[in-house]
């Protein structure tokens, strides 16, 4: 027998174990009105009710439906509504800018854009410049539209081969590439995911990781599938994630490293951390520091566990996660094994390339890139999904990150295209040559610096007025917080700038290149 893995089943098996528990705690301050405590069975009506709407709205099977939105109850429905019914789920990143998003928008043929209140401005009238775009509703405020009560939705024929998500993310080129993920690989990475991460029904999941993220590793699905109550947080904030996990009973939260280092340093003006011996915490997006692990061990009492991956694979390749065999270690000979980025995830397969390159297998990684059938060919060549990353397995089997053979900055979790950052910096009238690299950061792991040869025959800027000419057409995290001028960048005899080189010097220090 073969029946068809869907993410609904995440959310049917709410519904029929734990239907009467809460499985969505709103975050109260929001200027949406917020739902406030909905069990599952009351998620799963406000999910068919929006299906409703969208074959109300003419919304088909495989038609793309964007959300831009902070983490938010009405976001968590439409990961669930929008690919349980047959259509295409967009989360968009929202901290791009309109332009930004515009782009992404018309590159996906989103027909309908679903926008956090906080939001509209940025993407006011955009109907009206994106040609398949049709409507934008904003959230609380058209819940009349977006969710019709008491209509049974159309049934949609579960096929695990379609498409359930479009992720985008920046990569090595100035555009995002759309990362096609199917229900089968949204299926099996959250109950892969939730096998590593050990939830069960007693746990009470945090969201601080943004819900667009990847589709929030997969966890939202995850946790569902155990009947897990979730905690919507909306900006992360070191003394609210603490105050949550003290009133809600957290168990399990996720986060890139900066999230670490904002519970780190909440955490030092407390008496008393919550959650000691209970919290298990996710981390991903960057190494973090052998420091940081022991920390988050010895000074929060809580357990540290790590992922690696990418939007590609959806995202779970590798899980770290301490071993029995660990257990009479030291706190410091603890964190040196933890730090590594784990061993291969049940049914992923790992290698590295004569480059150094990691390369994967697995029923995680995307079906292809969105239109963009070049950029496929590349990253899947010869059965391996190409990471860009470059990385060594011991032998023990396991696996850990060395440096970044894309051109591909990580701040805060956040991927940063280079090349995006220098188009942008080549624009401006001054600017005769730039090169954008990730440089060592205590907070985000890497910050984002320009190497800058200005034109000589061009009046001459400030590196400040540099860093706003970026500011006023990127997102503010994609934008270089250092700029430094140079006479001259290295280049190869073919003209060619040499990153590695310039990257050197920042990181000479360093045990690892990322």
């Amino acid at each position: 027998m073969h029946v068809a893995l869907t993410i609904a089943d995440h959310l049917d098996r709410a519904v029929t174990t734990y239907g009467d528990r809460i499985g969505v705690i709103d975050e109260p301050e929001q200027p949406a009105t917020s739902l406030g405590p909905l069990t599952y069975r009351h998620l799963r009506g406000r999910a068919d009710a929006q299906a409703a709407a969208l074959d109300a709205g003419g919304i088909g099977v495989g038609d793309r439906v964007a959300i831009l939105s902070q983490n938010a109850a009405r976001m968590l429905i439409a990961m669930f509504a929008v690919p349980a019914s047959g259509r295409v789920l967009v989360p968009i990143n929202f901290r791009l800018t309109r332009r930004e998003i515009a782009f992404i928008l018309d590159h996906a043929g989103a027909r309908w854009l679903l926008v956090d209140p906080e939001l509209t401005a940025t993407v006011a009238g955009l109907e009206r410049e994106v040609a398949p775009l049709e409507r934008i509703l904003t959230l609380g405020t058209d819940d009349a539209t977006l969710y019709l009560d008491g209509v049974t939705p159309v049934r949609w024929e579960p096929d695990e081969t379609a498409t359930a998500s479009i992720n985008y993310t920046s990569g090595t080129t100035a555009r995002p590439k759309g990362v096609e993920l199917t229900h089968r690989s949204l299926w099996l990475n959250a109950t892969t995911m939730g096998w590593h991460s050990g939830t069960t029904d007693r746990d009470v999941y945090l969201h601080t990781l943004p819900m667009f993220h990847a589709n929030g590793w997969g966890m939202p699905y995850a946790v569902a599938a155990m009947g897990v109550p979730q905690v919507v947080l909306r900006k992360v904030d070191g003394h609210e994630i603490l105050r949550r996990v003290r009133d809600h009973g957290v168990t399990l939260l996720c986060g890139a490293p900066a999230v670490v280092a904002a519970i780190l340093e909440a955490a030092g003006d407390l008496d008393d951390v919550p959650g000691r011996g209970r919290v298990r915490i996710l981390v991903a997006g960057a190494p973090p520091p052998t420091r940081t692990i022991e920390r988050v061990e010895t000074e929060l009492g809580w357990e540290f566990m790590q992922l690696y991956g990418l939007t590609e694979t959806a995202p779970l390749l590798t899980f770290n996660r301490g071993r029995a065999e660990w257990d009479e270690l030291s706190a410091q000979d603890r964190a040196a094994k933890l730090v590594r980025a784990g061993s291969p995830a049940l049914g992923v397969t790992l290698d590295t390339g004569p480059d150094g390159e990691v390369l994967a297998r697995g029923n995680h990684v995307l079906a292809g890139y969105w239109e963009q059938p070049v950029e496929t060919a590349e990253a899947l060549a010869d059965g391996w999904f190409h990471t860009g990353d470059g990385g060594v397995i011991d032998d023990e089997g396991y696996l850990t990150i060395m440096d970044r053979k894309k051109d591909v900055i990580i701040t805060g979790g956040e991927n940063v295209s280079s090349i995006e950052v220098e188009d942008c910096l080549h624009a401006h009238p001054a600017v005769s040559e730039v090169a954008v690299i990730g440089i060592p950061d205590p907070t985000w792991g890497e910050t984002i610096k320009a190497l800058v040869v200005l034109d000589p025959a061009v009046e001459r800027t400030t590196a400040q007025a540099l860093i706003e000419h970026c500011r006023d057409r990127l997102a503010h995290y994609k934008c270089p917080t250092s700029i430094e001028f140079r006479d001259e960048l290295d280049r190869t005899a073919t003209g060619k700038l040499q990153k590695f080189k310039l990257r050197a010097p920042y990181w000479q220090d360093q045990d690892r290149q990322v």
